[in-house]
């Protein structure tokens, strides 16, 4: 599957997939917690890019993107707890940290062509 040009929408399809992925899980509390939290940052991820690319300036711009490349990180981690402790699912999971590496390093890209 090809993945959208525009990251705004790439951000929003990766949020998606995360929250379908989490409805697969085995409803274990640490699912359960895990989920939320991956729900959570992985939201962030997109709703950071948007407030980045309304900015107020270029601080704030490199500001959100910052925070946007943070949340992909803590994505990453949550991801990689669900995967290793959910080895049926690994299939949607390392297809969704493939994904958010590569937003890490778009992210890491724009803010490194922003701060120069």
């Amino acid at each position: 599957m090809s993945k959208p040009y525009n990251l705004e929408e790439r951000t929003f399809l990766f949020a998606k997939e995360c929250r379908i992925y989490i409805r697969t899980l085995p409803k274990t509390i640490s699912n359960i917690e895990d989920g939320k939290q991956l729900v959570r940052s992985s939201g962030s991820v997109g709703a950071n890019y948007i407030e980045a690319n309304e900015k107020l300036g270029d601080k704030d711009l490199l500001f959100r993107l910052k925070i946007a490349r943070k949340e992909a990180k803590e994505s990453k981690f949550w991801l990689q707890l669900l995967n290793d402790l959910n080895p049926d699912q690994t299939i949607l999971s390392e297809s969704l940290l493939y994904e958010v590496e590569e937003l890490r390093k778009i992210l890491s890209a724009i803010i490194t062509k922003t701060s120069n």
